[in-house]
């Protein structure tokens, strides 16, 4: 069978036995495209199908792309990975660990034992957390009166630290910080950077914090599946008036786009003849940065993620922009793989060993909703089967 046969019957099937509303998967190595589909609807019952050039809100696999942003700023000198981040956003100095909470449930902290830096950050070892996989941080906001991260208030990374800097991997706030990063060196705007850095050169153009009317006119809206086991319509949207775009969570953007990102890794930095980032950043991309440190296992604190890991049972790090697989997974990727993922269900991988890598977005929640996450490994699957 090929790809595309393989593909569109896992897909298609996908949608028909309701795992998603509507889903847009593609595939690629070195030189182009080598599959892409799209199945189901934009919302459910809407009556506007899923297409390839579809906008969806990419959460988390913004991560990537500020990570790559700071990794330019550092290439250029202008950031430094292991000085302290406060010499270039001061605010982050305030950053102290949390030990407990007092009779009152007033948070009780310490300072840290060392400076958070840029590396610490794009690492998700400085400490943050998130409260949707922490429950002592959403005590911390309750009393502190901050808000979720998604808000896109600047007092949402007022958070404390779980840990000491450089200690413990913590999936948490570590790269809208970054974010504020590039921004404070820079001049400009994180969208404005990326728009004039990444996307322009790239091609990326339906990439963007502000959605455009052109976005908009194709958005698919998330979904959420109930007690019952189906989806329904669930409107969500990241802030189109932000107090600062989110680093690690605000791209609104297109699989198409995504694969470019995917396609320059794979090609040591550089596209369609438009160089990003030099060979040897490409390379610190690829490696563990974070020592002896692991990824582990995201706990569900809200309804709204379930219990979240990718291949179980695998040993994997971080470097300066993405998980690794220190072992070869079940889907056929080997060792040294890359991924990452975004909130409403969206995936990808970059396989530099072998020279493919995907994206698949789906508009859903819970994250790592069983169903679909099976459906993605199952693409990369056939992806890696056909190349047999």
């Amino acid at each position: 069978m090929s790809l595309k046969q393989a593909a569109d019957q896992l897909l298609g099937s996908a949608v028909s036995a309701g795992h998603v509303a509507g889903v847009v998967a593609m595939a690629a190595n070195r030189e182009g495209t080598i599959y892409e589909g799209a199945f189901g609807e934009r919302v459910l019952g809407g009556g506007q199908a899923m297409t390839v050039d579809t906008v969806g809100w990419i959460a988390s696999m913004t991560k990537a792309i500020t990570s790559v942003a700071a990794v330019q700023c550092v290439e250029r000198g202008k950031l430094s990975l292991d000085t302290p981040a406060s010499d270039v956003v001061p605010a982050i100095a305030q950053a102290q660990v949390l030990t407990g909470f007092d009779a009152a449930g007033q948070p009780q902290t310490r300072p840290p034992k060392r400076p958070i830096t840029l590396r610490h950050l794009l690492t998700h070892s400085a400490g943050f957390s998130y409260e949707i996989w922490n429950t002592d941080m959403q005590k911390v906001q309750a009393a502190l009166g901050i808000p979720s991260v998604t808000e896109c208030k600047n007092k949402a990374l007022t958070l404390p630290l779980l840990y000491d800097p450089g200690e413990h991997w913590e999936y948490g706030i570590n790269i809208d910080w970054a974010g504020k990063m590039v921004e404070a060196v820079s001049g400009q705007k994180l969208g404005a950077y990326m728009k004039a850095n990444l996307f322009d050169p790239l091609g990326m153009s339906s990439t963007a914090f502000r959605i455009t009317p052109d976005m908009r006119s194709r958005l698919a809206g998330t979904h959420l599946r109930g007690a019952d086991g189906k989806l329904a319509p669930f409107p969500f949207e990241i802030p189109q008036e932000p107090e600062f775009e989110m680093g690690g969570g605000g791209l609104y953007g297109t699989m198409g786009d995504y694969l470019r990102f995917v396609r320059m890794v794979l090609n040591n930095g550089q596209l369609g003849g438009e160089r990003v980032l030099t060979p040897e950043s490409v390379a610190s991309l690829g490696i563990n940065q974070m020592g002896d440190c692991r990824v582990y296992k995201l706990k569900a604190a809200i309804p709204l993620t379930a219990d979240a890991e990718f291949f179980p049972g695998i040993q994997k790090s971080w470097s300066l922009a993405f998980q690794i697989n220190h072992e070869p997974t079940p889907t056929g990727r080997p060792a040294g793989g890359l991924m990452w993922a975004g909130l409403a269900n969206s995936f990808y991988w970059i396989d530099p060993k072998t020279g493919v890598g995907g994206a698949y977005m789906t508009q859903m929640f819970p994250f790592a909703d069983a169903a679909t996450v099976d459906t993605y490994y199952g693409f990369e699957k056939a992806v890696y089967d056909s190349l047999e």
